[in-house]
């Protein structure tokens, strides 16, 4: 998370930070999925795809660095599909984007179902939802709390608690550390759960994001 989403994350209702972070949790364990079925990349975390991505190609690994970097391409066209979407529903667009994400996940499980040998690339569908998943709190343009970007909310919680020690603030730390802790316990589930549920994993996920976008607009700060 960058250090400019976890600053508007600070400033979220409280309502706002709960459902954040219960998306936090999903993306989390999404992300699990994703490495376990990919061999080691990710579906929310591009850094760590650019760099295993530049690593594969440089070790001649080419079936896995186009996989990285179709990753990484499908994560931005998730967050610039779902940024126009908002921009055109005026109302509920939280809503409709949570459906979209979800439908997104149903589409590459039976993408898997239907092609089984193409189940590592049918994540890419998966990561351009994650992706959008980032615009549901976007405003104008500007994330107001950027859900899976775990880098930079550790670095918000360092800032945190620079603040705490030098008592300009006492719990700036405290809601960046809880979006980070949902997204850990949330990938950990998503390991344990990986053999038990088969190919019920993702629409399992894709269940939680519709219960949620039946919650009120409010809570997601619109």
């Amino acid at each position: 998370m960058t250090g400019r989403g976890m600053a508007s994350a600070a400033v979220a209702p409280r309502r706002t930070i709960a459902v954040a972070a219960l998306l936090a949790f999903i993306a989390g364990y999404v992300d699990a999925l994703g490495f376990l079925a990919t061999g080691g990349l990710f579906v929310s975390f591009m850094s760590g795809n650019s760099t295993a991505s530049a690593v594969q190609l440089w070790q001649g690994a080419l079936p896995v660095a186009l996989l990285g970097g179709a990753l990484v391409v499908s994560f931005v066209a998730g967050v610039t599909a779902a940024a126009v979407i908002a921009r055109s529903v005026r109302h509920g667009r939280s809503r409709v984007l949570l459906l979209v994400i979800a439908t997104m996940l149903v589409l590459s499980e039976m993408l898997r179902a239907f092609y089984p040998e193409a189940e590592a690339w049918s994540y890419t569908l998966v990561a351009a939802g994650m992706g959008a998943v980032n615009v549901v709190f976007a405003d104008r343009d500007r994330v107001q709390v950027a859900v899976t970007y775990a880098t930079g909310g550790l670095v918000a919680v360092g800032l945190g608690l620079a603040q705490m020690l030098t008592g300009s603030s006492r719990t700036a730390w405290r809601r960046p550390l809880l979006l980070w802790a949902a997204l850990v316990v949330g990938a950990v589930i998503g390991a344990v759960a990986h053999l038990p549920l088969g190919p019920w994993a993702l629409p399992a996920a894709a269940a939680a994001l519709v219960l949620l976008a039946l919650l009120p607009a409010r809570v997601f700060g619109h």
